[in-house]
């Protein structure tokens, strides 16, 4: 059982922030910032890279109106746009979504940060062409 196909067909209660025939977007129950919100689409697909090309373009668009709204609505001071593919990128539920996480300031409860490895580039880029 998806739960997140469980809220679409209305089985299971969510706050819903826009729906369309394709989309559905919800607040996250954890509110990681005021304001989290998932956005999902309808059909079911484990991952974005699951998603045909349209299908994809169209939900991203939909994100793109839902972060300007939110980040305006709520006045905050940017976001961030997060897609988790997998559980080792910390996909939890296996029905694609994007997670729009309004931020207001460096003190608000998530925090995102990269650490350097050093990595011979040049093998890298060759790796990834194949």
């Amino acid at each position: 059982m998806c739960v997140f196909c469980e809220i679409i067909k209305g089985n299971i209660p969510s706050a819903k922030v826009y729906e369309d025939d394709d989309v559905l977007a919800i607040l996250d129950i954890s509110q990681t910032t005021k304001g989290h919100t998932l956005v999902m689409p309808k059909k079911h697909y484990e991952t974005f890279l699951d998603m045909p090309e349209d299908e994809y373009a169209s939900l991203m668009k939909t994100v793109q109106k839902l972060a300007g709204q939110i980040t305006r609505n709520l006045k905050a001071n940017g976001c961030n746009i997060l897609i988790n593919t997998k559980e080792a990128a910390g996909q939890t539920v296996m029905h694609t979504h994007v997670h729009i996480i309004p931020r207001y300031d460096s003190n608000d409860t998530i925090e995102i940060g990269f650490k350097e490895n050093k990595f011979d580039l040049s093998e890298v880029l060759n790796e990834i062409k194949g």
